[in-house]
């Protein structure tokens, strides 16, 4: 039962002017749904709901609520909670899966905290014990639709926060890719200028890069990771612009001096990388691109798993090429005796997956060149 005390002027008198028309919009704005079994207080909510500029609709059930909020918009449901079929609280979450905008206010005669409790806890805003002063009904309301329009704005906001955190992270992953173009560009300017000196270097780095590349696929790395591991293969002997043609060139054996003098290439390419941060993992592999397996390399002397593992493909990447390459000082050796000669180095040299993986990757292009019209 609705208590109606409060609220004398329920009865509007017979000549009260109406209202001006409302635009569509406007009702919308103000259309409010009315759930109860109970014709009664249907009546007696609506009646009193229009009075305060509400445009109500009815429904007897929960499945003809449902039904209503599929037909229109509300910006707000007064519902029972208990009714045959579908009850109020089963209704609550249906309803906001269909709008959730939507303000929920329920309404029931029987004190029953735990429901109350899975009310609140499914959506409703608000919980009103029958039989309710249609005053404080009014500002229960009100109440919701301020929260309602709250919780709008406050998801307004979110959501441009969201669009425009959104817009600077891909702005900003637009200037990261131009800056790491262009870091690109000027490392290879330099590492063109190095092969300049060094005739039997032209296209090394190139070739290692993407021999490189390719073994990080056939290992399963991540497509990233992959392309961390080709850009290293790029700029890994951007440090030889240092070293002394004299030694570049040399035709015979290095002397110790002048191999301490070529070990250096690591650590000037890495002085030139270092403030380049954006590259990431790259620089790693580029330190790395002259650790042995077994512990016996430079600049660090580190083995096993302690070597990035891009530096561990470059590593093989890089013998390979070199010795099918010609060089000052001997001929270009064939790639299948080339793998045959690395494996005398896996376990010293090389990492045994790491070679393993280079030896699918030469077997694959063998095959890919012969049939290849």
């Amino acid at each position: 039962m609705i208590d109606q005390s409060a609220t004398p002027t329920l009865t509007l008198p017979a000549d009260a002017p109406s209202k001006a028309p409302q635009r569509t919009s406007e009702i919308a704005a103000r259309r409010v749904l009315v759930v109860d079994d109970e014709e009664g207080i249907r009546r007696a909510i609506g009646k009193f709901l229009r009075t305060r500029g509400f445009d109500v609709v009815t429904a007897e059930s929960g499945d003809e609520a449902l039904s209503q909020l599929g037909q229109q918009g509300f910006v707000l449901m007064l519902c029972d909670v208990r009714m045959p079929g579908l009850s109020g609280v089963d209704v609550v979450p249906r309803a906001l899966q269909m709008d959730s905008e939507l303000a929920i206010m329920m309404l029931t005669a029987v004190n029953d905290a735990p429901t109350a409790t899975e009310s609140l806890s499914q959506g409703a805003m608000d919980y009103l014990m029958k039989p309710v002063e249609l005053a404080d009904l009014e500002v229960a309301i009100e109440r919701a639709l301020h929260k309602r329009a709250l919780l709008i704005e406050q998801r307004r906001v979110e959501r441009m926060i969201r669009e425009e955190v959104a817009q600077r992270t891909e702005e900003l992953e637009r200037e990261k890719e131009a800056l790491r173009d262009l870091t690109v560009s000027v490392a290879e300017t330099l590492i063109n200028a190095m092969e300049v000196k060094d005739v039997y270097l032209r296209g090394h780095s190139q070739r290692v890069a993407e021999l490189a590349a390719s073994m990080a696929e056939e290992l399963g790395m991540a497509p990233d990771a992959v392309e961390q591991v080709r850009l290293a293969g790029r700029l890994h002997d951007v440090g030889k612009i240092g070293t002394r043609e004299a030694v570049l060139n040399k035709p015979g054996s290095l002397t110790a001096e002048e191999f301490e003098h070529v070990k250096e290439h690591v650590r000037i390419g890495m002085d030139i990388l270092a403030p380049l941060r954006h590259l990431g993992e790259a620089l790693h592999y580029v330190q790395d691109h002259h650790e042995h397996w077994d512990g016996s390399g430079y600049p660090r002397a580190l083995s096993g798993g302690q070597i990035s593992i891009g530096g561990r493909i470059l590593a093989a990447a890089d013998a390979f090429d070199a010795l099918t390459s010609k060089r000052a000082y001997r001929d270009p050796m064939a790639p299948e005796e080339t793998i045959q000669f690395l494996q005398g180095h896996v376990g010293r040299l090389l990492d045994p997956d790491i070679y393993a993986a280079l030896q699918r990757v030469v077997s694959r292009r063998k095959t890919l060149t012969f049939i290849d019209p």
